[in-house]
């Protein structure tokens, strides 16, 4: 499962810098638990759900643990191949399921296609990526985990507001039995985070709630919305195929800025240029896209290897998980289950 997010806020919570001393030294995690119930209650968080979600909270170790090892700033000695990530995350089993499961909600997701502009294939792919189609949430108890990570301190506000926000589902008639899911407290079928369900989750079959937990036209309504909310084309595809030439000069269109997020993700594509552009240079969609459509190259496992015209839906897709590796996967893994 990845670790979000999903969602581009999600992503950056989990590739931030390496550890930086811990603040949970300040004060005892009992008196800091307190301290957080007085800034939910402020939020209008009722004492009901304040009193359900703190009872008997204790400090969760291995959140701490889980956190203190994810990466933090890469070296730039290169890049792992994309190649062999994709065999394992474009697989039969996922791809058969994808098909399947797209089959089983075609009247859910027609609906929900039609009102967003998103493909219904690239709602499965990220429903498979996050959850394997619902198969694995995640367990942890997400007010212990949440509360963990901001008393820790490493990431105190980020982890601070999301105990809030999520005091703030709860408050919406989720037992704390219900809300359960990553340690880093994202849940529900597509990994959002507490403030991301606040802000975009959606009621997708019109019975009054937005359960991304169990209810499949929620979970792809919402998914829906968090593509459009960060500005899906509808009528684009994501990426597709490029025929390269031997006589392409990789460095002239290499991309001379350096993006504000995730620079390392974004350092790995070349100039925007239109197709016309393109063809000009001898690059060849093996795909139609008109000539006017923006596109930048990418040729992750280098030259001789696969290579791919990316539109800014692709963009799209680093908002939910800003990494090359996870968008490559949704892609492909979405044309398979269309195919």
């Amino acid at each position: 499962m990845n670790f979000k997010p999903l969602l581009a806020a999600a992503a950056a919570m989990l590739v931030m810098s390496p550890a930086t001393p811990a603040q949970s030294q300040d004060m005892s995690f009992d008196a800091y638990v307190q301290l957080i119930s007085a800034k939910a209650r402020a939020e209008g968080v009722s004492e009901s759900t304040i009193a359900r979600m703190t009872a008997g909270l204790t400090p969760n170790d291995r959140v701490i643990r889980l956190d203190r090892g994810q990466p933090g700033s890469p070296t730039r000695t290169g890049y792992p191949a994309l190649a062999p990530y994709i065999d394992t995350h474009v697989n039969p089993t996922r791809i058969r399921r994808g098909r399947e499961m797209h089959s089983a909600t075609r009247s859910i997701h027609q609906r929900v296609e039609q009102q967003y502009g998103v493909p219904s294939e690239i709602l499965m792919a990220i429903w498979g990526h996050e959850t394997n189609y619902g198969s694995f949430k995640g367990n942890f108890d997400l007010s212990r985990s949440l509360a963990t990570l901001a008393w820790e301190g490493r990431r105190r506000d980020l982890f601070e507001s999301e105990w809030i926000a999520l005091l703030q589902v709860a408050d919406k008639g989720y037992s704390r039995s219900d809300l359960v899911g990553s340690w880093a407290g994202a849940f529900g079928n597509p990994q959002f985070l507490p403030s991301v369900y606040l802000r975009l989750a959606t009621d997708g079959d019109g019975d009054g709630r937005a359960d991304i937990f169990n209810n499949r036209a929620d979970t792809l309504a919402s998914i829906a919305k968090y593509f459009q909310d960060s500005g899906w084309r509808t009528g684009q595809p994501w990426g597709v195929r490029a025929s390269v030439p031997d006589s392409l000069d990789r460095a002239a269109i290499e991309h001379k800025i350096i993006s504000p997020v995730c620079p390392r993700v974004h350092e790995r594509h070349s100039q925007w240029k239109t197709i016309a552009e393109w063809r000009k240079l001898g690059v060849r969609p093996q795909r139609y896209l008109a000539d006017d459509v923006l596109t930048s190259f990418f040729q992750p496992d280098g030259i001789g290897k696969p290579a791919w015209l990316l539109t800014s839906n692709y963009r799209v897709i680093l908002e939910y998980n800003c990494s090359n590796y996870y968008a490559m996967s949704v892609g492909l893994l979405a044309d398979e289950i269309a195919n």
